[in-house]
């Protein structure tokens, strides 16, 4: 698996969600973020929006949940058609058994870190996993900063996946652009969130192209 590039629809337009997913037809992945007012201060889709949104597109669908119980909500958004499924470690009661239960559903299963939440606690926790997203700004808008206090994390997952032998994605979300991306590449990421730098440029499928090849080893 070489570098994925995700935009993610929070800087698109909300009211035209499938044009807007059709102006990025190379994107590896869509990201779509589901936020519940209450584990962050912002609101957006839930699951039916992500099974019409799955049946408008070929391109698969990367939900990144920022909410509360997320034990009892996920298994919803793999059932409407999510080819990835991300939880927050810091909101999940039962983190094994909740991976084991999107991966027994066809999903793959990942596990998020918000920016001051450590991954050594996890280290035994990456082999139930297929990807790990670590937070490169505070969870709940777009636009923000890239915290570059965020990298050295970046470094020591990718350092115990690696330990480990595990063929885990390390995605970074927050602040990803033409000016960051080559760092947290660098650092060992390989799959990579970006909104604004994306659905902010006049060609987004252009802007796509130009940060994958930013993330390429020697880019």
């Amino acid at each position: 698996m070489g570098v994925q590039i995700t935009p993610s629809i929070l800087n698109a337009d909300m009211g035209n969600l499938a044009a807007e997913v059709a102006r990025i037809p190379s994107a590896d992945m869509v990201h779509v973020d589901v936020m519940d007012n209450h584990f962050v201060p912002n609101l957006t889709l839930g699951p039916a929006m992500v099974q019409a949104l799955a049946g408008a597109t070929s391109i698969p669908l990367d939900c990144h949940l920022m909410i509360e119980d997320p034990d009892r909500w996920a298994p919803a958004y793999a059932e409407a058609g999510a080819s990835s499924v991300t939880f927050h470690v810091e909101a999940a009661a039962a983190p094994v058994r909740l991976a084991r239960e999107l991966r027994g559903q066809g999903a793959r299963a990942g596990m998020a870190l918000k920016p001051a939440t450590p991954v050594d606690p996890y280290e035994d926790l990456l082999a139930e996993l297929d990807m790990l997203l670590v937070m490169t700004v505070e969870p709940g808008f777009g636009g923000q900063k890239f915290l570059d206090l965020c990298l050295p994390k970046v470094r020591r997952a990718r350092e115990l996946a690696d330990r480990h032998g595990l063929d885990l994605w390390l995605q970074v979300d927050g602040g990803v652009s033409a000016e960051t991306i080559g760092r947290c590449a660098e650092a060992g990421a390989d799959v990579f969130v970006a909104g604004s730098a994306v659905y902010g440029a006049d060609d987004p499928d252009a802007m796509v192209a130009t940060l994958r090849g930013l993330a390429q080893p020697g880019g």
